[in-house]
């Protein structure tokens, strides 16, 4: 890594705490984030547990998941908050996407949450959806500018999982652009065009201006 011109080169970072246990997560991540150089570390390899996320909006989850992971660490955190946005549902489950299966008596996970998801919408013609990414990062966990970036895909609900690439809702996220299921598309695809692949673009474009992280621009 190099400083950009003219700016302060005090906070170049080698290492990032990602606030999220999710092993696909910090492979989508640690791809996109490749062009600073930079090494994304999950919370739990560093003795992190989960911290508590009860607030309404995915920037508050995002910003008390990395204010915790830098604060255990001692190291500049990134936190991802997403989830899927139905319009239908008034925008639900949003940030308890994570946990959906569980309201229907269903074990917490990827395949119950997609299961869950379809049966309450079988019988409803509005398909449309949003897939919401929201990325926190922190030079500390007292850092008072924190950088905010999101991502944002709208598509539709299948009425039934098709594709078995990436994770969480891609099997039954529709992208009427592709004529095609997240999860049929390759990861080089869909990290160009996804909801976390936006965010993390923005984030990387924030930290080279704030922070002074160089990379290939490229």
């Amino acid at each position: 890594m190099r400083p950009l011109g003219g700016r302060c080169s005090h906070f170049l970072f080698m290492k990032l705490v990602l606030a999220s246990n999710n092993a696909g997560k910090l492979a989508e991540l640690q791809q996109l984030f490749g062009p600073l150089g930079v090494q994304l570390v999950r919370q739990s390899e560093l003795g992190v547990g989960e911290a508590d996320e009860p607030f309404r909006t995915f920037v508050e989850n995002a910003l008390a998941k990395a204010r915790h992971a830098s604060a255990a660490t001692g190291l500049p955190a990134v936190a991802d908050d997403a989830g899927l946005c139905v319009d239908a549902f008034g925008g639900l489950p949003g940030v308890d996407t994570a946990y959906y299966a569980t309201q229907f008596g269903y074990a917490k996970g990827d395949a119950n949450n997609v299961r869950a998801l379809l049966e309450q919408m079988q019988g409803v013609a509005d398909r449309r959806a949003a897939l919401v990414s929201t990325l926190v990062a922190l030079r500390r966990h007292d850092d008072p500018e924190p950088l905010i970036a999101v991502g944002r895909v709208v598509g539709e609900i299948t009425r039934e999982p098709i594709g078995d690439q990436g994770f969480g809702f891609d099997p039954v996220m529709f992208l009427p652009a592709f004529g095609r299921t997240f999860a049929q598309l390759p990861p080089d695809v869909k990290n160009a065009h996804s909801h976390r692949g936006q965010a993390a673009r923005a984030m990387v474009e924030l930290m080279r201006e704030r922070w002074a992280l160089a990379g290939d621009r490229t």
